[in-house]
């Protein structure tokens, strides 16, 4: 996905990070049809996108807890 531009990205981290500074999974919501996910501990890296549909399948799979192992 070229051109996209999360310089003036807000980012929100997930509830489920702990408060020690591990597994920190940050997202933007300044894209209507994309999702851009990164680890909060390495902002500088490239962010994840992933199209909007495919993160919320995602997340409906981890609600509904049908990606425990």
């Amino acid at each position: 996905m070229r051109g996209i531009d999360l310089n003036a990205a807000g980012w929100r981290k997930s509830s489920y990070s702990n408060s020690d500074g591990g597994e920190c999974v940050e997202i933007s919501d300044a894209h209507a049809t994309l999702v851009p996910v990164r680890d909060s501990k390495t902002p500088h890296l490239p962010a994840l996108i992933i199209p909007n549909n495919s993160w919320s399948a995602f997340i409906t799979a981890v609600k509904n807890g049908e990606l425990s192992g």
